[in-house]
């Protein structure tokens, strides 16, 4: 997949909101680009998280389209919807949807034994780089919201993907864990030429953005 694009497209809950007329995202024709790095920038309850569930397809109340290589996705089915958050889309949710009673690692794994996407030795690497290689087998329960949030990275590169959301990825991170979030990030999306759309509500990973825009 190469162009997701929202034509015109406002969430039901914004039809009688007039300071929509000000994004640069909602009720506009807006287009993102694999290869390319995004970052949506909003305050709390504009719409951002609203956006990544569109975009997965776990939410429908919209008005406009929203394009998939200029084809409805309203059309998709939802084996076609599986398909492609298998191959094409990935997410690091703000939630973060962890398994509190799983180990770091195990949360990670268990995404990657159906993928078969990177090694054991290659995840453990990732530990490393991310300053959590002590908490492999930690149950997440016990791991702090940053360190959740580590892990949740690295179950969301266990994939193939042409788009890669990430849902205010830094916001629990001090600013050198953001770093080494933001350099494995970028290395992996590079690697399969993919884009990245991050949101923000402040707090931004250190990464060269090569579009900014506003909710």
């Amino acid at each position: 997949m190469n162009t997701i694009t929202l034509d015109h497209l406002l969430p039901q809950v914004f039809n009688a909101d007039a300071t929509v007329h000000q994004s640069q995202l909602w009720n506009q024709q807006v287009s993102f680009q694999r290869g390319q790095r995004y970052l949506v920038e909003a305050a709390s309850g504009r719409g951002k998280s609203t956006l990544c569930s569109y975009i997965l397809g776990y939410r429908h109340d919209y008005s406009g389209r929203l394009l998939f290589d200029g084809s409805d996705t309203r059309s998709l089915t939802m084996r076609q919807w599986s398909l492609l958050r298998q191959r094409h889309l990935s997410c690091l949710f703000q939630e973060l949807r962890l398994f509190p009673e799983l180990t770091a690692l195990e949360n990670v794994e268990l995404k990657n034994r159906l993928t078969h996407h990177k090694s054991r030795s290659q995840v453990e690497q990732w530990f490393e780089e991310l300053g959590i290689a002590d908490k492999l087998h930690t149950p997440v329960a016990r791991l702090s919201w940053g360190q959740q949030q580590r892990v949740a990275l690295m179950r969301a590169l266990v994939q193939p993907f042409d788009f890669l959301l990430a849902d205010e990825p830094a916001s629990h991170v001090d600013d050198d864990n953001a770093l080494a979030m933001g350099r494995l990030l970028t290395a992996e999306a590079d690697a399969q030429g993919a884009a990245l759309i991050i949101t923000s509500i402040g707090k931004r990973l250190p990464i060269d953005y090569h579009t900014t825009v506003s909710v």
